[in-house]
């Protein structure tokens, strides 16, 4: 079984992505990040991969995402789809909880500031994969950890938090 991490880039997806690998790491997991990229602008303008006026290349994009992953937790493995339409949140959802299965996950660690609450925005990609019932789900709604003493922080990670 492996530990899953929808990873978009964002400062949420960052935190789950170590926090898994902290998991991981105590309890012998391995972990996968898995992206879905659309090919349309849009998107990696809304997720902040490419600026208002650059041009978008989705594999710089990927690269990009797949270096971040690589920094935050090198022995994580990264797995992407590209796809070319911008579908509805749900059918991104759905190409995220394929990829993630493909790993008969254990546990998806999912940094979001909004799953789980009673009024649920119709934007959330997490809404729909928290929704599977074939594994667990960890929501990671902050950057720092919970105070664990198994658990063993990546302190260079949390080092902006310190402020």
């Amino acid at each position: 079984m492996t530990f899953v991490v929808p990873f978009d880039g964002s400062d949420l997806a960052e935190a789950a992505l170590v926090r898994a690998a902290e998991y991981g790491a105590t309890l012998g997991e391995a972990v996968t990040a898995v992206t879905v990229v659309p090919e349309r602008k849009r998107y990696a303008r809304e997720k902040g991969w490419i600026g208002e006026d650059e041009p978008y290349d989705v594999d710089t994009v990927v690269d990009q995402l797949r270096e971040q992953v690589e920094s935050l937790t090198p022995e994580a493995s990264f797995e992407y789809e590209r796809i070319r339409e911008f579908p509805p949140e749900a059918r991104i959802a759905g190409h995220i909880e394929r990829l993630a299965l493909e790993h008969d996950p254990s546990i998806v660690f999912l940094g979001s500031d909004n799953v789980g609450r009673v009024v649920t925005p119709l934007t959330s990609v997490g809404v729909h994969i928290a929704a599977d019932e074939s594994y667990d789900v960890f929501i990671v709604r902050q950057r720092a950890p919970p105070k664990l003493e198994a658990i063993e922080p990546r302190s260079e990670f949390y080092e902006d938090d310190a402020t």
